[in-house]
């Protein structure tokens, strides 16, 4: 069995933040804010028109890892890969596009909903896994569950979390990582390069304060 690689461009990442970009003047935005921040990785989500362009952009531009989120299907995962993804990111868990990321050798964070979906993504051979929708699904809480059950599982939560919360998410033992777009919503990308950094630097700051073994507050 075919398994993605242990050792990846997500080890260490703490924050994925998550953006559709609708053209380029926010393409530019989110690709100076992040920097200008001091975060060097995107999870560009397939959500628009302009989004496999605006993954090409970041991806060619050098300086960022940059994933492609929202990934519904097997073609779709390959085009993005084609344009430059270095991960894959998917709503739910898809045999095919685990397929294509093994077959390719880039990591996949698949999302999952259940603990059925956690054990395939075990038996697929992966250790980090997407809890999506977080908020609705009870998130820390389900997390307590899952990691109980499944010792050597990583999470990444996505959905409801925000600079608030973002401390005790990150505190939590069995998530290695947390997804949002608090940092990149396109509200926010409209407000430019300079107001994307300056949100960055203070949850990037949060991360920091947390690894080091403080509160985050």
């Amino acid at each position: 069995m075919n398994t993605t690689p242990t050792t990846s461009v997500l080890d260490g990442q703490a924050l994925v933040p998550l953006a559709a970009p609708a053209d380029a003047a926010q393409t530019a935005a989110l690709r100076d804010g992040l920097l200008g921040g001091g975060l060097h990785i995107v999870e560009v989500g397939l959500r628009t028109p302009y989004s496999m362009t605006a993954l090409g952009e970041l991806a060619s531009h050098g300086e960022l890892i940059v994933g492609a989120g929202t990934v519904f299907d097997a073609a779709q995962a390959e085009a993005a890969l084609d344009a430059g993804a270095q991960f894959l990111v998917t709503p739910g868990y898809a045999d095919d596009i685990v397929e294509v990321a093994q077959r390719r050798g880039v990591p996949i964070v698949p999302g999952v909903a259940t603990a059925t979906e956690v054990l395939r993504a075990r038996q697929a051979g992966l250790r980090f896994v997407k809890l999506f929708p977080a908020n609705v699904l009870g998130g820390l809480t389900l997390i307590d569950a899952l990691s109980a059950a499944f010792g050597d599982m990583r999470f990444m939560p996505s959905g409801g979390v925000s600079q608030a919360t973002l401390a005790e998410h990150l505190a939590h033992p069995a998530v290695a990582a947390v997804s949002g777009s608090w940092l990149t919503s396109g509200a926010m990308l409209d407000k430019g390069a300079d107001a994307v950094a300056e949100a960055v630097r203070a949850s990037v700051e949060i991360a920091g304060s947390v690894a080091e073994g403080g509160n985050g507050a």
